[in-house]
């Protein structure tokens, strides 16, 4: 057989049948797909997996032990049921098989092996129905003790079986058959990593690393093999971030610096002497780093983080401003069409009526009215219009820019790197700035945003009354949950306002946009806007009280006419899902009310909060729950009303979520960006492998002296690896 590469395509290796199934679950199409999905965990021949705790209704494999086996008569059906136990020594699980007696057989008592198959409960007990299993002895054609010392039956018994992910179709041992093949017909792998880095770091040659993690003879090998592997996948991540950031620093963007002259005359000193308050400290320093920035020759890549209410929009707005003295345009792309319209009257408010006529701000929607849509796009494409505001109608093929010299990007993480690069393309190298109301953790930040650099704002301006928060048991403490409402009410009759906010639309529709996907077997239905505005409108206590839901579905100008309405006070009561989370500012609103706050993540419902409490009123922020205590949801929600800093919020995030959902790369049954590292866990490891990379580029910047390690992140480049990261 001719040797195989990592490159070469999976069928010509393993075969068309095994390689069919393993692109549809997995995606899986060459060689080194295959050899760098590694095993989850490692069993031993001789040591069984603990059965006792097993989740139902997810798929699982263990190693176990038949303890028994019996087969009885169906009663309501014609056949035969045959039932096998299986155990760790402590707990039991029982396997069932409709008319196949046969099995008894194979599954005679004291035979081991792995079993996978769908938990699921009958009568109190733990069962798999027609579950798939392999026999260690059938697998491995143990010779018996006669033929067998005691030492090598002791080293069979240990040697490490590796558990793979797997699914229903293709349960573990068939990948760990195909992991095999493509090991044996694998020829020499090249090592893109320099020799000089692998001996310093004590790291493992590649292709020995990838032998070793999928067939260890002792728990070292596959140790080893993680730990080098890791390091690598740490390595190639950050060298492929911070090579993205020193090409961009490459590329010729046109200067925009702070305008000379009679300061009076510039639009961002109008715009600073017409402010009503001082910029805080923190708003100041980032304000002169972008400025310093934006006057480059070279393009901007920045991230702005910062509190809930920190001032990011008037950080971006000013630094709008300094590229309009030069002609240039503006463009603040926001995820929502809800947050593009707030957006949009914040920055015509503030810059007051004669800024507004002179730099002539546009809102451009999917969803607006084509007349108004036409003359957006005549003042972009003329250049009349030196800020636009907009969602991804911004990217559409359609939308011309005069001269688009800065991006700011809002929430980025709802953005892709493509789309943040379909609307860099407009303009020539524009200056980009994207912004973050969620605290990132610096393990996340160097992962996900590592080609960007990092300004954070702490500091809230003064005047603010801070906001409470309390989670609601409302099994556990129903009076406290009916005393939410009566809150609620006396609040209204202050004069206040108030959010109520619902994880789904309508009975039958959850908000697309909640962070948690999980919730209790067999719990009650979501609350939702549609059924909470008719609870609450039936309601004496808020007779003559204006209630209005909003979702993120709406018509555009149905949610523009709710909107205005609540901020300009009219409407006392607004029900929401999510799409009020970030950006929208009404400060005479007092109370936010978050039913099932457990569907939501810890960063979501921090947002939530910083709806109110912005004016002169503290704010109180109420999370109503069924969830039970001890639960990972009522952790989050805890968590939240345990402490208003975001900062310490984002680091129990980290600790609280699946790493999928911290880096937006979760796919079920689908491939995952990383592999064996976690952010989580490996926070020294990522900051390390960035220091080992950046001296790498800072005396070889085009990795001359590493070809193969060019040409790996070229390809990583290519693939947009990276942009999977920059979702979260």
């Amino acid at each position: 057989m001719t040797q195989a590469s990592l490159d070469t395509r999976l069928d010509g290796v393993v075969g068309a049948r095994t390689a069919k199934p393993l692109e549809r679950a997995f995606e899986m199409r060459t060689v080194s797909d295959l050899l760098h999905h590694f095993p989850r965990r490692y069993s031993r021949r001789g040591e069984l997996t603990p059965l006792r705790g097993l989740p139902i209704g997810e798929q699982i494999t263990v190693v176990a032990q038949v303890l028994d086996v019996r087969e009885r008569r169906m009663q309501r059906r014609n056949g035969s049921l045959l039932e096998a136990r299986i155990t760790d020594g402590t707990g039991t699980l029982t396997l069932t098989f409709f008319n196949q007696q046969w099995r008894s057989r194979e599954l005679v008592a004291g035979r081991r092996g792995i079993f996978a198959g769908k938990v699921s409960e009958y009568r109190g007990n733990l069962q798999l129905q027609h579950p798939e299993y392999e026999l260690f002895e059938n697998r491995d054609e143990a010779p018996g003790a006669e033929q067998l010392d005691e030492a090598a039956a002791k080293a069979w018994a240990e040697t490490p079986v590796p558990i793979y992910p797997a699914t229903a179709q293709l349960p573990s041992w068939t990948i760990q058959r195909a992991v095999e093949l493509a090991l044996d017909a694998l020829g020499p792998v090249p090592d893109p990593l320099p020799a000089e880095i692998r001996e310093a770091e004590g790291v493992m040659p590649y292709g020995r690393a990838l032998e070793l993690i999928h067939r260890p003879q002792h728990d070292a090998d596959w140790r080893g093999a993680q730990q080098s592997l890791r390091f690598r996948e740490a390595f190639e991540l950050q060298l492929a971030l911070l090579d993205r950031r020193r090409r961009a620093g490459l590329e010729a963007s046109t200067p925009r610096p702070l305008a000379a002259g009679t300061a009076a005359a510039t639009p961002l000193c109008r715009f600073d002497a017409a402010l009503p308050f001082d910029l805080t400290g923190d708003q100041r320093l980032a304000g002169e780093t972008i400025a310093r920035e934006l006057a480059q020759p070279h393009p901007m890549h920045r991230l702005l983080q910062g509190e809930v209410g920190s001032g990011k929009t008037l950080v971006a707005l000013r630094a709008m401003l300094q590229v309009a003295a030069s002609g240039g345009q503006s463009a603040l792309l926001a995820p929502t069409e809800v947050l593009a319209a707030q957006h949009f009257r914040s920055i015509t408010d503030v810059l007051g009526p004669d800024l507004t006529a002179e730099l002539n701000p546009v809102l451009l929607t999917g969803r607006m009215p084509a007349a108004e849509r036409k003359r957006a796009l005549l003042s972009l494409a003329s250049g009349s219009c030196r800020i636009a505001v907009g969602t991804h109608a911004l990217i559409s093929d359609n939308v011309t820019f005069y001269d688009l010299g800065f991006i700011v990007v809002d929430e980025q993480h709802r953005f892709g790197v493509e789309q943040r690069e379909a609307l860099r393309r407009k303009g020539a190298s524009p200056h980009v700035l994207a912004m973050t109301a969620t605290p990132i953790p610096r393990t996340v930040a160097l992962t996900a945003f590592g080609d960007l650099e990092v300004t954070t704002i702490r500091e809230l301006p003064p005047g603010r009354q801070g906001i409470e928060t309390f989670t609601v048991p409302e099994l556990e403490m129903p009076n406290r949950a009916a005393r939410v409402w009566a809150r609620t009410a006396e609040d209204l009759a202050s004069g206040r306002q108030v959010y109520v906010v619902c994880p789904a639309i309508s009975a039958g529709e959850v908000d697309p946009e909640l962070d948690v996907e999980e919730t209790a077997e067999g719990a009650r239905p979501l609350a939702n806007v549609e059924d909470t505005v008719a609870e609450l409108r039936r309601r004496p206590e808020y007779a003559g009280v204006q209630i209005e839901g909003l979702d993120g579905g709406m018509a555009s100008d149905e949610k523009d006419r709710i909107m205005r309405g609540f901020a300009e006070g009219r409407i006392g009561i607004l029900v929401a899902t999510t799409v009020i989370e970030v950006g929208v500012n009404v400060p005479n609103a007092s109370i936010m009310i978050v039913r099932d706050a457990d569907r939501f993540g810890i960063s979501q419902l921090h947002q939530l909060r910083g709806r109110v409490g912005r004016g002169e009123h503290p704010g109180l922020c109420l999370l109503m729950t069924a969830a039970e205590q001890g639960s990972v949801a009522r952790e989050r929600i805890e968590a939240v009303a345990a402490t208003s800093d975001g900062f310490a919020l984002a680091e129990v995030d980290l600790e609280l979520r699946r790493e999928g959902d911290i880096l937006g790369t979760a796919q079920s049954g689908g491939r995952s960006t990383l592999k064996l590292l976690r952010v989580a866990e490996h926070g020294e490891l990522i900051s390390h492998a960035r220091d080992v990379a950046a001296a790498l580029l800072e005396r070889d910047p085009k990795l001359h002296t590493a070809p193969q390690l060019a040409e790996l992140i070229a390809r990583e480049h290519e693939a947009g690896l990276l942009d999977n990261l920059a979702k979260s």
